[in-house]
Order: structure tokens, then sequence, then C-alpha cells
């Protein structure tokens, strides 16, 4: 555990006009990759608009290494579709856990930072780190790449956890 700073919950809330890859519909299902780790979401079946509202939880070692999401379709008896992908960049989300020290005294939902959509992020649209009830959450609505539509909404939030190292001895690039 003494590698671990922390620990990243990943709630993954819903997707909006998924990609059809069945007849009419799809069975959607989230994928979150992180080096060897491999973290799935429940199939929501006939539905490009999916509610999953799960919790997956990754051990961080290195916020450098690339979070990707990916969604599939599942099928019974054929391999599971592709249906798009992101990647989660943690960095920002990162940087203002590291100034959470002093706000304590912050009014519920005071925004820290906002990380606007661009070319080197998956952000379909603004996305704020907020500081809520002693907590630090940002909220991110993804645009899925390599397919013809689809975004998916998730939450993010550390856990800190005894034993671990922490965001202190953590050195960013």
């Amino acid at each position: 555990m003494e590698e671990i700073l922390g620990l990243l919950r990943i709630r993954v809330l819903r997707g909006i006009n998924l990609a059809i890859r069945d007849t009419v519909s799809s069975d959607p299902y989230v994928v979150i990759t992180m080096g060897q780790h491999t973290l799935k979401t429940s199939v929501v079946k006939n539905d490009c608009n999916p509610e999953w509202n799960d919790e997956l939880t990754l051990s961080i070692n290195d916020p450098n290494v690339p979070i990707l999401l990916t969604v599939y379709d599942k099928d019974t008896f054929t391999i599971d579709d592709h249906m798009g992908n992101a990647e989660i960049d943690i960095k920002p989300y990162i940087a203002a856990l590291k100034m959470g020290k002093g706000l304590q005294n912050l009014p519920n939902g005071c925004p820290l930072r906002r990380i606007q959509p661009s070319t080197t992020n998956c952000l379909a649209v603004e996305s704020s780190i907020v500081w809520n009830n002693g907590k630090i959450t940002q909220d991110m609505h993804l645009k899925l790449r390599n397919v013809e539509c689809g975004e998916v909404l998730i939450q993010l939030e550390w856990i800190e956890s005894p034993g671990c190292k922490g965001l202190e001895s953590e050195v960013m690039d």
C-alpha cells in the first residue's frame, strides 16, 4: 500500500445518445482501464441513454498514467461491440486536491477550478472542480471518440486511505 497515493472513486452516472449497435438500441456498459487495472459497470439493456450510477474505485500510484473509459455493447453470441472511448485527465483534479488544506471555510458548492473543453481533453462541456461537504469532486461530461455519437457523465472523488502515501509525496510533471 505504501506505493499507492490514494484511491479515486469514479461514479459512472449515465450515457447520452450512445451509438446504436443492435437493431434499434444497444446494451451498453463501461470499462475503466488504468495500467493493469480494469473495472466494469453493469450492463443496461436496450438503452442508448443508460443510467448506471455505478461506483468504481481505482488505486492511484501515478496520476500521469492515463485512465481510459471505453463503452461497449454487450452481445450474447458474438464479441461485444465498441461504442467509443474517452481519456479521463485527472491532473487538474489532483492539483485542486493539493490545495485542499485551506478550503475548510469555503461555502458548499464553491467551484475551485473550471476546465474548458479542448483538443487535448475529451470534455464535451466545461468541467468544474467543486468543494462540497468537506470533499472535492469533479463532474465530467466526456465526449466519446472513435464513434459517431455519444457522451458519458462521470464524477471523480478522492478517497484518503490509511497506509497510502498521500498526495503530498507525489511529484507532477
